[in-house]
C-alpha cells in the first residue's frame, strides 16, 4: 500500500462529515496531532441537523447499517458506539407498498422475512427467499475485505482468488437477472434491486456484485440511532475532540498551501493559517478540485448518479400504516430508471422513500407533532433539469409529490403540514455537489474499485481524499471505510479493528450517557422554512 512519504505527525481534515470524522479518529488512534476544519458551524456534512419550528430533520441519510463500522472509528481512540449512541434496530427494516396496494414487511431475521415472504408469496418465493440469502451472505464475504475495504493502487490488485470466488458466484453478471434466478414474483425482486440506485446504476445494467448493498439493508440489519441520525456525527465530532483534535468550526478553506510538491498549509477564509505535514480533503470532487487547482485528467469525463428531492414535513398528524421506513413503489419500474439515467425527465410514476424517525423518537418533533422525510429520485443537473431550472420547478414539483402521497392513502397530508422544508437538485448544486446530486459519482464498472477516483492525489505528495467521491464509494458504511482507508495511507497501518467477512454482532443499547450534541446546524445552502406551510427557494 503507498501511503504518504515524509512527516506525518500533524494533519488537517477539510470537513466534519462522516468520512472526515472517522479519518480523524483513525488518525488519533495512531498518534497523529489531528485539526478538523468545517465551514458549517457543527458536524455532520451530508448527514447535518437544521431546526424549523420546533422539528428537528436529518438533512441527509436516513437510514444506517453496518454499525460496526462506525464502531470501528471509536474504537481506535479507546471509546465506543454504544458508550455515545443508543442505537435502536428496526424491524421491519422497511415496509414496501406496491402499486396493487400489496404490502410486505421486510425483516432482516432470517426466520421472519422467510414467513412473510411465504405469506406474501407463496411457498416456492420463501424457498427462493432462502437461497437468495445465502447467496447474499457469501457474497458479502466475497467483497467486503479485498474488494471495499481497501486501498487500490493498481487494477492489478483484482487478481486474487477473491476475484474467483466474486465470478463464481455470478458477481458479473446483471443484478435484475440474478435476483430473477431466486425470486419469480416481480414485487420481490424489487424489494432486492431497488439498492443499485443507490450506486447509480439501474438494476438493470449493475453488476450483480452491488447486491452487497441489499445484504446490508435486508440481513446486516438497519439502525435508527436516537436522536436522528445526526446523533452519530454529534457523537464522532464529541470522541474525537475528547481524544485530541481541535474544531474550526464556521471555517472554510480558501487555499492550500502548497511547495515542493507539499501541502504545507492550510488556509481559512478569517486569515488563520494552519501549518501541516498531510491534508485531508473530504468534500465533494468539484470542491477538491477547485483547492487542488486542477481536475485530474481521465479517459472519459465522471458520471454522477441520479439526485433526488426531499420534502421534510413537520405535520399535525400521521398515518399508522407507515412503517420508520417505507417504500412505496409506483407501478413503473423501467421506464422509471430510464427517465432518471437517460432521457432525464421526472418519474411520471414514482417510487418513494417515506422516512418517519418520530415514529421510533418523538421528541424530534413538538409534542403530539410527527416528521416525515419523503425522498423522490430525480435525474442530475447533468442528464435533466438545471440547477436555475429547479428554482422555479421545485415548488411545483413539491405540489405533485404531496398530491401523489394523498392518493397513496396519506389522506390530508397538504393540510396536515405545519412546516416544511423542501431540498432539490437546486440546493444540492449550491452545496458543491457535482451534478447537483448528493450521492457523487456513479458507481459504474469504470468508476468502482481501483478505477474510482483514488484516495492519493498524484502531483502533491502529502493529500489524501476521503467521503462518497472516492474509494469505496457512495454510502453511509463506505463513507466510514473511506476515512479509516485516507488514514491508513498517512499512518501505513490500518486499523486493529479490521472488518471481517462474517455478519457483525448487534450493537448494544448505550451504557452511559450521551455527551450533548453539538447546537443544531443549518442545511449548508439549502432553504430554511419558517412558519405555517412557508417555501422558499434558495
Amino acid at each position: 500500500m503507498k501511503t504518504v512519504p515524509g512527516p506525518t505527525g500533524h494533519v488537517v481534515v477539510v470537513g466534519a462529515g462522516l468520512a472526515g470524522l472517522s479519518c480523524a479518529l483513525h488518525l488519533l488512534g495512531a498518534g497523529r496531532s489531528v485539526v478538523v476544519v468545517e465551514r458549517e458551524s457543527g458536524p455532520g456534512g451530508r448527514a447535518g441537523r437544521a431546526e424549523t419550528g420546533g422539528y428537528l430533520l436529518d438533512t441527509g441519510p436516513t437510514v444506517l447499517t453496518m454499525p460496526h463500522l462506525a464502531d470501528e472509528a471509536f474504537a481506535a481512540v479507546g471509546d465506543s458506539l454504544a458508550a455515545r449512541v443508543e442505537l435502536l434496530p428496526l424491524d421491519p427494516a422497511y415496509r414496501a407498498v406496491f402499486a396493487d396496494s400489496s404490502r410486505l414487511d421486510v425483516h432482516t431475521d432470517g426466520e421472519a422475512m422467510e414467513a412473510e415472504v411465504r405469506s406474501f408469496a407463496g411457498a416456492a418465493e420463501a424457498a427462493g427467499y432462502r437461497r437468495l440469502r445465502t447467496w447474499l451472505e457469501r457474497l458479502y464475504r466475497a467483497q467486503m475485505r479485498r474488494f471495499i475495504d481497501t486501498n487500490f493502487d493498481s487494477p492489478f490488485q483484482l487478481l486474487h482468488p477473491d476475484l474467483a470466488r466474486l465470478a463464481a458466484l455470478g458477481g458479473f453478471g446483471r443484478l435484475d437477472r440474478k435476483i430473477g434466478s431466486f425470486l419469480s414474483d416481480e414485487r420481490l425482486r424489487r424489494v432486492f434491486s431497488f439498492q443499485s440506485l443507490y450506486a447509480g446504476v439501474p438494476p438493470a445494467r449493475a453488476l450483480a456484485a452491488y447486491a452487497v448493498i441489499a445484504y446490508m439493508d435486508t440481513v446486516a440489519g438497519v439502525w435508527f440511532p436516537r436522536g436522528g441520525m445526526h446523533a452519530l456525527p454529534a457523537a464522532m465530532a464529541a470522541s474525537a475532540e475528547q481524544a485530541g483534535a481541535r474544531f474550526h468550526w464556521s471555517s472554510e478553506v480558501t487555499r492550500l498551501e502548497h511547495a515542493g510538491g507539499r501541502v504545507r498549509a492550510v488556509h481559512l477564509a478569517q486569515g488563520v493559517r494552519i501549518a501541516c505535514d498531510a491534508v485531508v480533503l473530504t468534500p465533494d470532487l468539484p470542491v477538491v478540485h477547485r483547492l487542488l487547482g486542477r481536475v485530474p485528467l481521465r479517459p472519459v469525463r465522471l458520471r454522477h448518479s441520479p439526485s433526488a428531492v426531499v420534502l421534510h414535513a413537520g405535520t399535525d398528524r400521521t398515518w399508522p400504516d407507515l412503517a420508520h421506513h417505507t417504500i412505496s413503489f409506483g407501478g413503473a419500474w423501467e421506464r422509471t430508471f430510464d427517465e432518471l439515467t437517460r432521457t432525464g425527465t421526472l418519474m411520471s410514476d414514482p417510487s418513494l422513500l417515506i422516512t418517519r424517525p418520530t415514529t421510533h423518537d418523538p421528541a424530534l418533533a413538538p409534542p403530539g407533532r410527527h416528521l416525515h422525510y419523503v425522498l423522490a429520485p430525480c435525474p442530475n443537473t447533468d442528464t435533466g433539469p438545471s440547477a436555475t431550472a429547479w428554482q422555479t420547478l421545485g415548488p411545483r414539483y413539491r405540489d405533485c409529490l404531496a398530491a401523489e402521497l394523498e392518493r397513496r392513502g396519506l389522506h390530508g397530508f397538504t393540510d396536515s403540514i405545519e412546516h416544511e422544508v423542501l431540498v432539490t437538485p437546486a440546493d444540492w448544486a449550491a452545496q458543491g455537489h457535482g451534478a447537483g446530486s448528493p450521492f457523487s459519482v456513479s458507481h459504474t464498472f469504470a468508476q468502482t474499485g481501483p478505477f474510482r477516483p483514488r484516495n492519493l492525489v498524484r502531483h502533491l505528495d502529502n493529500v489524501v481524499l476521503a467521503g462518497c467521491g472516492t474509494t469505496p464509494g457512495v454510502g453511509v458504511p463506505t463513507v466510514l471505510i473511506s476515512g479509516k482507508l485516507a488514514a491508513a495511507r498517512i499512518t501505513g497501518v490500518p486499523s486493529a479493528a479490521r472488518t471481517t467477512g462474517t455478519r457483525p454482532a448487534p450493537p448494544t443499547a448505550a451504557a452511559a450517557p450521551q455527551p450533548a450534541p453539538p447546537a443544531p446546524t443549518p442545511p449548508p445552502a439549502g432553504p430554511s422554512q419558517e412558519g405555517p406551510r412557508r417555501h422558499e427557494q434558495p
